[in-house]
């Protein structure tokens, strides 16, 4: 693990939290002002853009540049896109009810709750997501086939996660779809696209860390994480029990994947 320069990346790891601090902070003030927490969903990605921005200017003078330029340009293209995603599909909307269940039960303060349960909970996973982000832009030495692997995964998860929204979008926008289930498209080869491209995109990232083995070693905890958060945490299994009881559902289940997407079963 001799190259990595270890002292700089430790330094960048408290810039790191800073930076995602500073947006779950900034983010519920604006939430409490506007009495709707669901504004957090929108931070989700500009936190993850902040951090490599803050990550990009403080690795300067290590790493590769190419590198460097590379692995921020992409994650804030996903952060961004992801960011504008989510305000535009929450505008003119209340409260989240995944927000407004758990504040119900919130003793106390509810905003002071949500500020330990939601906004600092978040800007940690944040960090700790981002870690191949930051790990990938002190690594020394040229791009090479795993850069450029990850960066096609990245890709490719990126479209999946788009197109998905974009049919979502459609679907919804037509009057005669109100209470059907989406099936079709990306929708019909798995129930969550934009799941399944969120874990594309961040094993993707981090591909472009494992230039080093020790950014490889120190940054594997965060796909690992990602993935159990889209399947096992707070996005598949939660979204599935919310829509558990919707007319058609089960039979949408019995015939599409849960995750990795194939070709439809037969009824």
């Amino acid at each position: 693990m001799s190259g990595f320069p270890w002292d700089a990346f430790a330094l960048n790891l408290a810039w790191a939290a800073a930076a995602a601090l500073a947006v779950m902070l900034a983010t519920f003030a604006v939430a409490v002002r506007a009495g709707v927490h669901r504004i957090v969903d929108v931070a989700w990605g500009i936190g993850f853009t902040a951090v490599a921005a803050v990550t990009f200017a403080a690795s300067a003078g290590h790493g590769d540049p190419l590198r460097r330029v590379l692995v921020t340009a992409l994650t804030s293209v996903w952060g961004l896109r992801l960011a504008a995603h989510i305000a535009r599909r929450g505008r003119g909307h209340g409260e989240d009810p995944r927000y407004e269940a758990m504040l119900a039960k919130a003793p106390g303060n509810r905003n002071a709750y949500a500020l330990r349960m939601v906004y600092l909970l978040q800007g940690a996973l944040v960090w700790l997501v981002s870690l191949p982000v930051q790990a990938a832009q002190y690594v020394p030495g040229p791009p090479s086939f795993l850069t450029w692997a990850g960066t096609a995964l990245w890709a490719a998860g990126l479209g999946f996660e788009a197109v998905g929204d974009a049919q979502l979008a459609r679907f919804r926008a037509d009057p005669a779809n109100r209470g059907r289930i989406m099936d079709r498209g990306l929708w019909a080869w798995t129930r969550h696209p934009n799941y399944f491209g969120d874990f594309c995109v961040w094993w993707g990232l981090y591909l472009l860390a494992c230039g080093s083995p020790a950014a490889a070693a120190v940054s594997l905890v965060s796909p690992v994480v990602m993935t159990l958060l889209l399947t096992r945490g707070s996005g598949k299994r939660l979204l599935e029990r919310h829509m558990a009881g919707r007319p058609g559902y089960a039979a949408y289940q019995a015939r599409t994947s849960g995750f990795l997407p194939r070709p439809p079963r037969r009824p």
